[in-house]
């Protein structure tokens, strides 16, 4: 949900009636995911009436809800409550965090451009950055699932590795290593063709308003 929230977002920077459309959906939507003061659960039931059988809290739901939330709310104090219950979870959690998952990784580091001067940003994104070089595998050049799965390797995943990457100009030659490596690779399943692996090789190639800033090596 997160991502969508994004995306009406950015869409409202050229068509400003989506911002309310934001505002109206996470106040729709907060009551339904959000646990407070324990966390957001991370796979809700079409109709919102519980959760998927199976699935949990997230690990870092509240960081993109959080970081989102503000970024819809623009300083205007839209969505006052639904942001500070966001924060109480990320105050209570970054510290301790353990993100041992590449594109978990390498989305906390896209979202920590975001607000890059946080405490809770700074911490994440550097952490991140060491989980992450220990994942490097070259040759040929790509990341792995996890330290403890280095032959596992997706395609779309790594790509969101890129966007993270991108977003805090870091290691652009494990970038071209990325795009290069898979742009011809096949996994031998169904990723070869789901929109998912299709959709995020364009947004690592074209980055575009995934990227707020162009920043200058925040580490």
């Amino acid at each position: 949900m997160a991502v969508w929230l994004f995306a009406l977002c950015r869409l409202s920077h050229i068509f400003p009636k989506y911002a309310d459309n934001a505002v109206d959906l996470v106040k729709q939507i907060h009551s339904a995911f959000v646990i407070k003061g324990v966390g957001v659960k991370w796979k809700m039931k079409e109709d919102l009436s519980g959760p998927y059988p199976g699935y949990g809290l997230g690990v870092a739901d509240h960081f993109k809800g959080y970081v989102i939330y503000r970024l819809i709310d623009g300083g205007f104090s839209l969505l006052e409550q639904e942001i500070s219950e966001m924060k109480e979870l990320v105050e209570m959690t970054y510290r301790t965090l353990d993100i041992n998952q590449h594109l978990g990784a390498g989305m906390m580091v896209w979202l920590s451009h975001l607000f890059q001067n946080e405490a809770w940003s700074k911490h994440l994104r550097k952490k991140s950055l060491k989980k992450l070089d220990k994942m490097w595998i070259d040759p040929p050049g790509y990341f792995c699932r996890s330290t403890h799965y280095g032959d596992t390797k997706f395609a779309f995943t790594n790509y969101g590795i890129s966007l993270g990457l991108q977003s805090i100009n870091m290691w652009p030659e494990r970038v071209i290593s990325i795009n290069n490596y898979f742009e011809n690779y096949k996994h031998g399943d169904e990723y070869d063709s789901k929109a998912i692996t299709h959709v995020m090789g364009c947004v690592s190639n074209f980055p575009g308003k995934f990227i707020y800033s162009q920043l200058k090596n925040i580490i």
